[in-house]
């Protein structure tokens, strides 16, 4: 039998019975970020255990980056965008670069990953290019920057590329020692529609309506409210630092990633690492439930807040023929985002907040009486995910266990009210459904606004009508507690922050993987 040994986590305070969860099936070794290691299997292996026993690159991150002011949204020394959020092998994207002032560059792509520790594998270089400046463009009068910019070049997606979350960097060449080189992320998502284990949706949107580029030009920025449903915000605009949300993460050298490498990648990191077959999409992709259907178990992650109406039609409609829907993220299904083309006719290029989600709930009301009227409202995300956005939705706290008897728990030696540290945050889920059939309470406790305000949070599971099941982890932090890959920043906020790599949130993720028929 092969053993994965988990490495503790260097803090007090756990049961001694949790020593038990350091050991479970699958894989040899001891990860370098606190995780199980996979090794390289031999035989049997699946597309992203086989991808994975591909060589890492020892370099893919960002070492310099210049951004335009100290709480600055921009990076103009060089910045880009991807013309289409994901794409196919065989499909066409296009790579836009602006240098300021005007210099060669190149652009090395990487699919990111476990890859023995690495992060990340180098998939191709491109250029140089002569790069130069392609301005901002002006507002319109939903306050939103379209750019026209006219691309560096054009990339064929190769039928060897596997699903998965690609990071092309970008590097100016300077032409002499004495000047600086710059750079900075574009990002896109190759697709695929086999049948998988785990089907991973990027919170692209999310990124999208947080993305301050060139200057507090978000979803929340219009001169009429932060709140309300008049600023449009395109996908055809480079994401800048506030993409990652420099409130809750100072880390410009993530910049031109929108969300992925601090609320995301952690989780694909440790998917992969488990030898987990997993496909990747977009929030567009899911518009129609036909790629879903296809995978054992759907896993919104991290800040989920912005879905088309369609996103959410699609995901009732895998639940109800059997798929498992495992909600490890927080804020999640809270507004509705209706799709727009660009301005050129490509779809869904530009988003806007619609209304909120909630039906005829109270704080749903209460946020179309504020800051409505909003022309597009969305059901009870309740009924869907287990439990609900709640007033007040940010804070932290610590994930407590709630039913230790509950299969989730299996391997973890939690007890009732064993805590895993700053795991809350920095929003949630709360308030489930009084009627949902099987609903149960797996996990509740406080969190804290602002550090002293409480608020309840609470995380569910139900199951669906095909021996399936339904997990809402109730926070946005969730994928924190699975890995520390490179690259990676923790999180904080409200005063609080997980703590990384928790190997009970990795054996209740393996549970619910398991139980899904995913886990190898």
């Amino acid at each position: 039998m092969n053993v994965r040994r988990f490495e503790p986590v260097k803090r007090g305070g756990f049961p001694s019975a949790v020593t038990a969860v350091m050991v479970a099936v699958i894989g040899v070794g001891t990860g370098m970020s606190g995780s199980a290691v996979v090794g390289n299997p031999t035989g049997g292996q699946n597309l992203t255990q086989r991808e994975n026993a591909r060589e890492g690159a020892t370099d893919w991150q960002l070492t310099r980056v210049r951004v335009e002011k100290s709480d600055g949204c921009r990076s103009p020394a060089i910045e880009g965008y991807c013309s289409r959020q994901s794409v196919a092998a065989g499909e066409k994207l296009k790579i836009m670069v602006s240098t300021e002032p005007a210099a060669k560059f190149q652009i090395e792509i990487f699919r990111t990953g476990y890859y023995g520790g690495r992060g990340a594998r180098m998939m191709t270089r491109l250029g140089p290019f002569d790069g130069r400046p392609q301005g901002v463009p002006k507002p319109d009068d939903r306050t939103m920057h379209e750019c026209r910019w006219e691309p560096a070049t054009e990339l064929t997606i190769p039928a060897d590329w596997p699903s998965g979350v690609y990071l092309g960097r970008l590097t100016t060449l300077p032409g002499a020692d004495d000047v600086p080189y710059w750079q900075s992320y574009v990002i896109f998502i190759v697709r695929d529609d086999r049948p998988v284990g785990v089907l991973f949706q990027c919170s692209d949107n999310t990124w999208q309506a947080y993305n301050g580029w060139p200057y507090k030009s978000s979803i929340y920025t219009h001169p009429k409210g932060n709140q309300g449903p008049w600023a449009d915000v395109s996908f055809d605009r480079p994401y800048g630092r506030e993409a990652q949300y420099s409130g809750i993460v100072n880390d410009p050298l993530s910049v031109g990633s929108g969300g992925y490498l601090t609320f995301e990648f952690p989780l694909a990191y440790w998917l992969e690492q488990q030898g987990v077959d997993v496909s990747y999409c977009s929030n567009s992709d899911m518009i129609t439930p036909d790629r879903g259907m296809k995978c054992k178990a759907f896993i919104s992650v991290g800040h989920d807040e912005y879905w088309d109406i369609r996103q959410f039609n699609s995901a009732v409609a895998m639940r109800d023929s059997g798929v498992n829907l495992l909600f490890l993220s927080g804020n999640a299904v809270c507004w509705v985002s209706p799709f727009k083309p660009s301005g050129d006719g490509r779809p869904n290029r530009v988003i806007f907040r619609g209304g909120p989600y909630g039906g005829t709930n109270q704080w749903a009301e209460l946020r179309s009486q504020q800051h409505g009227p909003f022309p597009e409202r969305g059901p009870d995300e309740g009924y869907l995910m287990g439990a609900r956005n709640l007033r007040p939705v940010n804070g932290g706290g610590d994930w407590t266990c709630a039913k230790p008897e509950h299969w989730i728990f299996e391997g973890t030696g939690m007890k009732r009210g064993d805590s895993v540290p700053g795991l809350i945050g920095w929003e949630y889920h709360g308030d489930p459904p009084s009627d949902l059939p099987g609903l149960e309470i797996v996990g509740t406790g406080t969190a804290w606004q602002g550090g002293t305000v409480p608020s309840r949070w609470t995380a569910t599971i139900y199951p669906g009508p095909k021996s399936n099941h339904v997990f809402n982890a109730a926070t946005i932090f969730w994928s924190q507690g699975l890995s520390m890959p490179p690259g990676h920043t923790l999180p904080w906020s409200h005063w609080n922050r997980p703590h990384g790599p928790d190997p009970r949130v990795q054996q209740i993720t393996l549970n619910l993987l398991r139980r899904a028929g995913c886990a190898p």
